[in-house]
């Protein structure tokens, strides 16, 4: 088929919902997550930079997790929010191209990011004495370029494959941002390739991390069994359950999205779950690591107290 007689100019992103009742109420609601997200991020990247307590392997783990989080976000929340109101909700299709690319990255280093800082809890952990060592700055650095390397490769591949489809009938996509299910019924090309590589490459990753922070979490357990005082074995867990908690809530919603039966998908099902992962999880995780975290609560107090003085 013709290149020329198969590519698009624009797509149109028909958006969250199409009932007028909803629009106010649908922008509020959404604008008030995204700047929360914004805040919260943000807040944790400065907190972890300027106090000097923060600066451990954790906390610099956590701080890109923030960035991943503002990233993927950001690439995403504005231009939905414009578009509630918009009466022309068309997005170019380089610039569709590239909002998929930053998104896919950033989230699918966010999927190895999990797996590093619960490796990351093994050895604080597993060998206290040597974890200065076994993390050194030099292993921190080594290990956030592989998660970053990963991340913009994953996209990449994904990227090409699909906006090289051809796309002659509809330009609009059921969604409110270019995402690979809503695009690839849009094509009239074979997109066996595509489904295929979504559960090889990204498939094969999310296995990977999952099993990752599965093994080390067995090897934490195995560790805190072996402290003998309560207070010991409950102050170890405690360090864990703000990560435990933000992999079971975001490797759970990326699961639902990208692996389940073409049969069960729903379009407004699928706007729903993305939503959720886009927006609201990068909300929750500042707030996770904070509300639960003493050193981070210790960290904002000084910059309260500095902003008094």
């Amino acid at each position: 088929m013709d290149r020329e007689n198969c590519s698009l100019k624009e797509f149109i992103l028909m958006g969250i919902s199409d009932n007028p009742e909803m629009k106010l109420t649908l922008f509020m609601i959404f604008l008030l997550v995204y700047l929360i997200n914004l805040l919260g991020n943000l807040g944790m990247i400065f907190l972890i930079r300027v106090d000097p307590q923060l600066h451990t392997p954790m906390y610099f783990f956590l701080s890109h997790l923030s960035f991943c989080d503002l990233c993927y976000s950001t690439a995403i929340g504005p231009k939905m929010l414009v578009d509630v109101f918009a009466k022309n909700k068309s997005i170019p299709f380089f610039a569709c191209a590239l909002q998929f690319f930053i998104s896919c990255t950033f989230v699918v280093s966010e999927c190895i990011l999990l797996a590093v800082m619960a490796f990351d809890r093994y050895k604080a952990i597993s060998n206290p004495l040597h974890y200065t060592v076994d993390m050194s700055s030099r292993i921190c650095s080594v290990l956030l370029a592989g998660v970053y390397l990963v991340g913009t490769a994953d996209s990449l591949i994904h990227t090409t494959l699909t906006f090289r489809l051809c796309f002659c009938g509809s330009k609009e996509i059921h969604h409110f941002f270019c995402d690979i299910p809503p695009i690839l019924l849009l094509s009239c090309s074979d997109t066996q390739v595509n489904e295929l590589a979504i559960f090889t490459i990204f498939g094969f990753i999310e296995l990977s991390t999952i099993c990752g922070v599965l093994v080390s979490y067995g090897y934490i357990i195995s560790s805190v069994l072996k402290i003998r005082s309560a207070e010991g074995r409950l102050k170890a867990f405690s360090t864990c359950a703000s990560h435990l908690t933000a992999v079971a809530i975001f490797q759970g919603a990326v699961l639902f999205m990208y692996f389940r039966p073409s049969s069960s998908y729903s379009l407004d099902q699928d706007k729903m779950s993305s939503l959720f992962y886009t927006l609201v999880i990068p909300m929750l995780n500042p707030l996770i690591y904070s509300l639960r975290n003493k050193d981070v609560k210790e960290a904002l107090q000084k910059v309260k107290n500095k902003m008094q003085l």
